[in-house]
């Protein structure tokens, strides 16, 4: 129970219904209880933080690629940050508990630069991986000096061997190589385009999964 002292126009001591009162170096003051939450883990909240959950795990072993994939949208926030926020609200699929990333919305790099032209993949050879692709340096805002952004993601081990510096645009391959321990798992596979001075970047293109040799 409250109490008021010095009459009504005075200060109140402990709790009348939701209002709280109390004193902080002799100053009186009043403050409202916060309503308790009776379910904090309404369905809403638990399908939310699986695909955070979700989200994360495929972001965090490409940090690297995102933090130059996603430099112009790094406003007031990280390059992470802003990967999040696309990939939770552009790339999750799937219902509830059984969510996944749909890869081919889920952009590692999002810019203005002219993309890969007809990329390709190849993994025949154990302990590599090339990517392929036609040189389009002379269409669009393409340069022939643009960099080969590549990158293999392993779902299963939760990690990933890129390149964020590869072969010119106007070479059309480059070779990564990837942990012998990789053989057997599929991989997922995606390309992009980086300017000489990193100044900007292609949207990322997913080529598809393979099996690692």
């Amino acid at each position: 129970m409250g109490v008021i002292s010095q009459g009504i126009l005075g200060g109140i001591s402990g709790k009348v219904g939701n209002v709280v009162g109390a004193s902080w170096k002799g100053i009186d003051y009043l403050r409202i209880k916060p309503a308790s939450v009776a379910n904090p883990r309404t369905e809403g909240q638990v399908n939310q933080r699986t695909k955070f959950t979700v989200t994360l795990e495929y972001l965090q072993p490409n940090l690297g690629f995102i933090q130059k994939g996603y430099k112009a949208y790094a406003v007031q926030k990280t390059e992470f940050n802003a990967a999040m926020s696309y990939i939770l609200n552009n790339a999750i699929t799937g219902t509830a508990p059984n969510f996944t990333v749909d890869y081919s919305l889920a952009l590692l790099s999002r810019g203005s630069l002219s993309g890969a032209l007809n990329p390709t993949t190849d993994l025949s050879v154990a302990g590599q991986v090339t990517f392929s692709w036609d040189d389009n340096s002379a269409e669009g805002n393409a340069n022939a000096t643009d960099k080969a952004m590549i990158l293999v993601y392993n779902p299963v081990k939760k990690e990933s061997m890129y390149m964020v510096d590869g072969a010119e645009r106007t070479v059309g391959s480059q070779v990564i190589t990837i942990p012998n321990t990789y053989a057997g798992d599929t991989v997922e596979l995606f390309m992009a385009f980086i300017t000489a001075d990193g100044s900007q970047v292609s949207n990322s293109v997913y080529l598809g999964s393979g099996t690692a040799s």
